[in-house]
């Protein structure tokens, strides 16, 4: 099993993080989200509906946090042929994550300024500025703590928070879900016994039961009904 394999086992968990700092939320101009408004309408009730709204029409980060995120995330869960952090929108999903829940905000804006902190205090630059090389070496003191130890308690639990983040991003999302190979609530398909098995047993099926059963090639289509509640098609 392969690395990006072992991560789609992981699931989303909130850890406990004291990084404490002065969050703000700016106002973004809702015709520029009216694109992703939408996206998250369906199966939402009127008041779930406004309150997404809310959250999409506000933005926690800064653009240059957003790109510590986004390069982060691409460490975490690099690109393979099957999808990337781009295409399954993980960083808009961690920048509504924090507005959902506010206990994220400090943890994570936290996280990224000792990030930045230690790489310049050792690399002369930020974290998005060093080499993939540099950076795997600062996350590689935190991914894989030693359970007795009682240093960088509170990095090491950011960057738990941010993987499980991540994660829950792209395999939620519908490149995620297509690379587990998720089916969902998908009819299974199935034609019976064959007709030579029915022939050499002497049975058949009877028209009238097999009228009323669904036939397979149309499996994918949507049934519709009147206003009365009687089935159309």
């Amino acid at each position: 099993m392969d690395r990006r394999e072992s991560l789609k086992s992981m699931i989303l968990g909130s850890m406990a993080v004291g990084l404490s700092l002065e969050s703000c939320v700016t106002t973004t101009d809702p015709e520029l989200i009216n694109d992703k408004i939408w996206k998250y309408s369906y199966g939402r009730t009127p008041a779930e509906a406004a309150f997404d709204e809310e959250l999409l029409c506000t933005q926690y980060f800064e653009d240059s946090e957003l790109e510590t995120i986004r390069v982060l995330a691409n460490l975490i869960l690099p690109p393979n042929e099957k999808g990337t952090i781009e295409q399954a929108g993980v960083v808009e999903f961690i920048e509504f994550m924090v507005k959902d829940v506010p206990e994220f905000q400090v943890k994570i804006r936290g996280g990224m300024m000792w990030l930045n902190g230690y790489c310049n205090s050792k690399y002369n630059t930020v974290f998005t500025l060093c080499t993939e090389d540099q950076q795997k070496e600062v996350l590689d003191g935190i991914a894989y703590p030693d359970p007795e130890a009682k240093e960088q308690v509170q990095e090491v639990q950011f960057f738990s928070l941010m993987r499980n983040l991540v994660l829950t991003g792209y395999f939620t999302s519908e490149i995620g879900i297509k690379e587990l190979d998720y089916r969902g609530n998908t009819s299974n398909v199935w034609d019976g016994v064959p007709q030579e098995v029915l022939e050499d047993h002497g049975l058949s099926y009877d028209p009238e039961w097999i009228a009323k059963c669904l036939d397979p090639n149309e499996r994918d289509i949507k049934a519709e009904w009147d206003d009365d509640g009687n089935l159309v098609s």
